[in-house]
């Protein structure tokens, strides 16, 4: 990374932030001619979405067709909306189910190949796409992205904090104060986009809003504190759906560091039990009800059970495994034993479920996703899991084209947001996969507008 001595006085814009949005913006914004700088408070680059491990939803992509998925964009459009609990902004999610597929192309130029398919909850078709070698999506996007925007050109600073937007005369955001260990330095620019994310990690905001969620633990990087929602406040932005924060349902909580086990792995075929051994809801409904189902235990957390076949369709198991949060069984009895579960009773549920699987069709629990092999092949594995924060979904009010809006629904000149950091798309609970493809999405249209609003004051 540049030294931070470097950073410029001016620039065409100012990214703040340097996960999938940031990058993704710096990228588009540098293809159509701006001089971009990108801008870090922590020592390296990815955000949360280095954190993310299911996939990208995307609906009509070729890489869905060369799968022989025939979808459509009307689908995708409805079964986000009835996730969102229909308080999904319509707008935004017509755009971005628009143009989900485009983006899936627009990464393959940049050698971001998400050419694999698998299916999160709440959606009936296999929309996620991740990489072909099964890592991670978030880490696998965000350090490809960090090295395509090197190579561009684009200077990315980190350790560089901004603590305060810029405005002329006329309210046009038209710079920054950056914090780095030099000292404060102003930095001008014709626009500015926050790509912050969001304020999982803020115990201040969760416990202004969500009270009852102040001591759920995070999936969240400790950096997503809600800074770009701060900075927009001041100026006079408007905050939206605060109160809507996502407990991601499978996270292991027993360690210092949260670990987000990724909704790929039960859209892949692994099921949830109880301590008793049996399943007790669609593993693959929506975040909120998995998530509230488990709370409804009072067990501590529960369990996700797979075999080898899951295993190897999940990348991301590897690593979990390394870490040691995975347990091993031989037998479904002996991994039952080693979780303190019901033997006899999981070898039933596991056998009802092969049987639901075979004959597609789940009696107890009307699951239809994630069905496409049994749990037949040992050995077999377990992972404790605990609800934990895992997305706000709430945010800065912006409208389709990433503008920032005022307290009186006017545009704030100059001043863009895009990702976690904004609110409205997602309703009061965000579909597993679409983060990363807002990230990608609204990256490319702040990247996009951004590059239309400098040419437009180019001259002035």
């Amino acid at each position: 990374m540049p030294n931070v001595k470097e950073l410029k006085n001016k620039y065409d814009a100012i990214i703040i932030g340097s996960g999938g949005t940031g990058l993704t913006a710096a990228l588009q914004a540098h293809e159509l001619g701006l001089n971009v700088v990108v801008l870090e408070k922590n020592e390296k680059t990815g955000g949360n979405t280095s954190r993310a491990s299911s996939g990208m939803n995307a609906s009509e992509s070729l890489v869905q067709l060369d799968e022989g998925i025939i979808d459509n964009n009307q689908d995708f459009y409805n079964e986000t909306l009835k996730g969102g609990g229909l308080l999904n902004d319509r707008a935004m999610l017509k755009y971005f189910v628009d143009h989900s597929a485009i983006a899936i192309s627009w990464l393959m130029k940049y050698g971001v190949r998400l050419t694999d398919l698998t299916i999160t909850g709440g959606m009936s078709k296999k929309r996620a796409h991740r990489p072909g070698s099964m890592e991670p999506v978030g880490f696998y996007l965000t350090s490809r992205l960090t090295n395509q925007v090197k190579k561009s050109g684009v200077d990315i600073f980190t350790g560089a904090k901004v603590t305060k937007l810029l405005q002329d005369k006329s309210n046009k955001v038209n710079g920054v104060e950056v914090t780095t260990e030099d000292g404060v330095k102003t930095i001008k620019a014709k626009a500015v986009l926050l790509a912050t994310g969001g304020f999982g990690a803020s115990k201040d905001i969760i416990k202004k809003y969500r009270p009852d969620l102040v001591d759920y633990k995070t999936t969240n990087q400790p950096g997503a504190t809600g800074d770009g929602m701060k900075l927009a406040k001041e100026i006079g932005a408007q905050l939206m759906q605060m109160n809507f924060i996502q407990v991601h349902p499978t996270a292991d909580t027993d360690n210092p560091h949260v670990y987000l086990i990724g909704e790929g792995l039960r859209g892949e075929g692994a099921i949830l039990v109880n301590k008793n051994g049996d399943r007790f809801v669609n593993e693959l409904s929506t975040r909120k009800i998995v998530s509230d189902a488990i709370t409804n235990l009072h067990e501590d957390g529960a369990y996700l059970i797979f075999d080898s076949g899951v295993r190897a369709h999940f990348g991301a198991v590897e690593f979990y495994d390394q870490i040691g949060l995975v347990q091993h069984g031989d037998t479904l009895e002996e991994l039952a034993k080693k979780i303190g579960v019901d033997g006899y009773n999981l070898n039933e549920t596991v056998e009802r479920w092969d049987k639901a699987v075979e004959n597609h069709k789940d009696k107890e629990f009307g699951r239809t996703t994630g069905m496409d092999r049994q749990l037949d092949r040992g050995p077999y594995f377990a992972i404790h899991i605990h609800p934990a924060i895992h997305y706000t979904m709430g945010g800065i009010h912006i409208n389709t084209d990433t503008e920032v809006l005022d307290t009186n629904g006017n545009v704030i000149k100059g001043l863009y947001a895009a990702g976690e950091v904004s609110g409205g798309l997602h309703g009061n609970n965000r579909i597993g996969g679409n983060s990363i493809a807002e990230t990608v999405i609204f990256g490319r249209q702040a990247g996009i507008q951004m590059a239309k609003y400098a040419r437009e004051h180019g001259k002035k």
